[in-house]
């Protein structure tokens, strides 16, 4: 017993040593791991709340593949997206295209999207849909503000909103409130067009990009009140109120990969058997399901938004239809569409009168790159075909202005030859002054009656203060001609053929340098040949309200269009004119009209446009034009400067409390223009203060010059520290640890063994 007691009580001191030893062994262990964990821990979470943060945190180098990038506050963000298709189908006369603008939200907040966007000039924009998930919600027509007041209740009230409003004729926003984190929402708008006819060529275009406005800068007045109570004082003006609405942010190519790639298809069907089926500027695959259909898509796949879409067709016969008459019956009315092309006088039992022909070349930086090749090109072409019996003048604008000659001269050999060095030597800078250049334009100084003056004017048409140059026009045009010859990739398609319209020209479009010479020799066929003047238009049976309400002239190989509401569909219209000195009329029985789609959308948007020209011409006034155009877009809802588009989801989607972020989605600069020509030099920061072209560009060198931006000139935020090496450094830490650790406590754990 007392052995056994002196044998126990020997060794359990040293158990008890070795127990409490591996408790503290165990018990530093866990800590450790656990001091690890939480290192590991705080090294992911910083990494990924720097790159998840509001949006993800790039360099321009570490972008994907078609990443969008913005930069904000010093860091650059992953911006919302933007997928678009363009699906066409053309029916004989006219056109119905839909337009799906996908916006994706990369990001975990919600966000309200905004996308500035154009679209064809004469198009009726009538339907809006926006599609989230499996529900499909349809738009209304509101008026403009209406439009948007219910556009904002929703938007706070966390439901889902898709609001467009025309900002121009062809310059449309689309507004999309409350998309969630890593949600999709499709916007479809749809719009009506006529086929544009020329001589034996039928064509559309489709505007993808909204190329840079110029606008002029403000002019403000100082307002001073008398402190005699006299209420008199000064007024505030801007030429382009809305800039800000139409002055998208312009992504910058040599940073940034091209963004919104579109898709297009086009369902042709002519009504007639096609000849050659053309797309002029994107490489297209075509499918032929019979004589009288194309089935055209891009070649490339989707491309970007950075060009216009032009296609055009011929008959396979060798002519054209000379007539076409289409009908539709809408409500209690009939709504037709007559095409009629007058025949070309003959040149050789009359001689031409002599001309005085003013060209006026753009030459603002908006025109740098390969716009400023073709108006030049254009310009050489037109100066060689002038005839020795024609005077010519040649004035060239960016913000100043040259007259070449004092006063038109004879077209003659010495003249020329100046003319066409002066042109050559051009070169693209500064902003876009047109105004004053169109002045100098329309000034008649010869007054010579016995000539046909015609004004020749290049340019993209990138200004925003349009109804100043319509103005102008109209103020000055007098015996004046004034033809617009539209340059480039993006042209400004609503400011030339309005001007053409007011100036009683026509509008011809040059879209790349392989263009030049069959374009302007189709100018020169209208220039040299007389016009079919004196149109008139009288229904037999019917009642009518006839678009153009004056009708214009036309000129070779034009057809012309005229709309109509008729209150039967009965009797004949018979069109009357004068081909050159000599009378002509055409008579159409109307029962011989065919069906037509989405004539009434037509007929009310040209007369929208008669009320628009009739507010410039001072024929109505503002009051009256207003309040006709609203009548007409509710009336056949339609978008106009004064209708906007609203849908609305009736289920709230955004979490009350949770904040809505702004996301304003910039565009391409159109192919062929010249960043730098327009902003500058391309400054260390997106060019916020550049969204715009203002009149004081090439005055603040300092503001609009800075110096290039250094590789490293985007810093990410310092808590986005790289992970990994936090990671290795932790690992090293804890390996260093253990081994002091276990040194520390070698010593008493081999004193207690003993």
């Amino acid at each position: 017993m007392n052995t056994y007691d002196t044998a126990d009580s020997d060794e359990h001191p040293m158990l008890s040593r070795l127990i409490k030893l591996g408790l503290f062994l165990l018990a530093q262990g866990i800590a450790v791991m656990l001091v690890a964990f939480v290192a590991l821990l705080v090294s992911f979470g910083t990494s990924w709340s720097a790159t998840t943060e509001q949006a993800s945190l790039l360099q321009p180098g570490d972008a994907r593949s078609g990443t969008l990038l913005l930069k904000e506050d010093g860091a650059t963000t992953e911006a919302i997206r933007l997928g678009i298709d363009i699906d066409i189908t053309v029916s004989g006369p006219t056109l119905r295209t839909r337009v799906t603008q996908a916006f994706r939200n990369p990001t975990k907040d919600w966000v309200e999207a905004t996308y500035v966007y154009p679209l064809a000039t004469n198009g009726a924009v009538d339907t809006l849909k926006m599609v989230v998930g499996d529900r499909v919600i349809v738009g209304d027509i509101k008026e403009r503000q209406q439009a948007r007041v219910i556009y904002k209740q929703a938007r706070s009230a966390g439901q889902k909103a898709a609001l467009t409003e025309q900002e121009r004729p062809n310059i449309f926003t689309n507004s999309v409130a409350n998309i969630g984190p890593g949600e999709t929402v499709l916007v479809q708008i749809e719009y009506q067009e006529p086929v544009h006819q020329s001589g034996n060529e039928y064509s559309l275009r489709v505007p993808l990009v909204v190329a840079p406005r110029y606008n002029p800068a403000p002019i403000v007045q100082s307002v001073d009140f008398r402190n005699d109570g006299s209420g008199w004082g000064a007024a505030t003006s801007d030429p382009v109120p809305d800039r800000e609405r139409i002055s998208p942010t312009v992504l910058d190519p040599a940073r940034n990969a091209p963004a919104n790639p579109t898709s297009i298809t086009v369902r042709l069907k002519a009504g007639f058997a096609l000849g050659e089926v053309k797309s002029h500027h994107h490489s297209v695959k075509i499918e032929s399901p019979d004589n009288a259909t194309r089935i055209v898509t891009l070649a490339d796949g989707a491309v970007p938004a950075d060009r216009d879409f032009e296609l055009t067709w011929k008959p396979a016969a060798q002519k054209a239809p000379s007539v076409g008459l289409f009908r539709e019956h809408v409500g209690d009315a009939d709504y037709l569409l007559a095409f009629v092309t007058p025949p070309s006088a003959e040149q050789a039992t009359q001689k031409p009168l002599p001309r005085e022909v003013v060209f006026v070349i753009d030459n603002s930086g908006s025109m740098g790159g390969t716009s400023i090749v073709q108006a030049k090109a254009s310009l050489l072409y037109a100066l060689g075909r002038l005839q020795p019996a024609d005077r010519f003048n040649v004035i060239r604008f960016d913000d100043t202005m040259d007259v070449l000659f004092p006063a038109s001269v004879p077209a003659d050999a010495a003249h020329v030859g100046e003319a066409t060095s002066f042109v050559s030597a051009l070169q693209a800078r500064g902003g876009t002054e047109m105004v004053p250049a169109m002045r100098a334009a329309l000034t008649d100084k010869i007054g010579d009656t016995g000539m046909v003056r015609q004004v020749v004017f290049l340019t993209d048409g990138a200004i925003g203060n349009e109804q100043q140059l319509f103005e102008t026009i109209t103020a000055m045009r007098g015996r004046s001609r004034v033809f617009m010859v539209g340059i480039g990739s993006a042209p400004n398609t609503y400011l030339m053929t309005r001007a053409s319209e007011l100036g009683r020209g026509a509008f011809t479009h040059i879209g790349s340098v392989e263009q030049v010479e069959e374009r302007m020799r189709g100018l020169f066929a209208k220039l040299e040949n007389p016009a079919v003047t004196g149109l008139s238009a009288k229904f037999s049976e019917a009642t009518a309200d006839v678009t153009p309400a004056i009708i214009p002239d036309v000129y070779r190989d034009e057809p012309l269009v005229l709309a109509a509401r008729l209150d039967k569909l009965a009797g004949s219209l018979e069109i009357k004119g004068r081909v050159g000195d000599r009378p002509w009329s055409v008579t159409l029985p109307l029962q011989n009209a065919a069906e037509g789609k989405g004539l009434s959308k037509l007929w009310a948007r040209r007369k929208i446009g008669d009320a628009e020209v009739a507010r410039t011409m001072r024929e109505m006034t503002p009051e009256e034009a207003d309040k006709a155009i609203l009548a007409l877009a509710l009336d056949h809802q339609i978008v106009t400067r004064l209708t906007s588009l609203v849908a609305i989801d009736k289920t709230p989607s955004r979490p009350e409390g949770e904040p809505l972020k702004l996301s304003e989605l910039p565009i391409n600069l159109p192919a062929g223009w010249d960043f730098e020509k327009i902003f500058g030099e391309r400054p260390q920061l997106v060019p916020t203060q550049l969204r715009e072209r203002h009149a004081d560009a090439r005055n603040q060198p300092a503001a609009r010059r800075p110096t290039p931006a250094a590789p490293d000139a985007i810093r990410l935020p310092k808590t986005a520290t790289s992970a990994e090496l936090k990671m290795i450094g932790g690992l090293v830490l804890i390996v260093l640890a253990l081994i002091l650790f276990v040194f520390n406590r070698r010593q008493p754990l081999l004193t207690d063994a003993a």
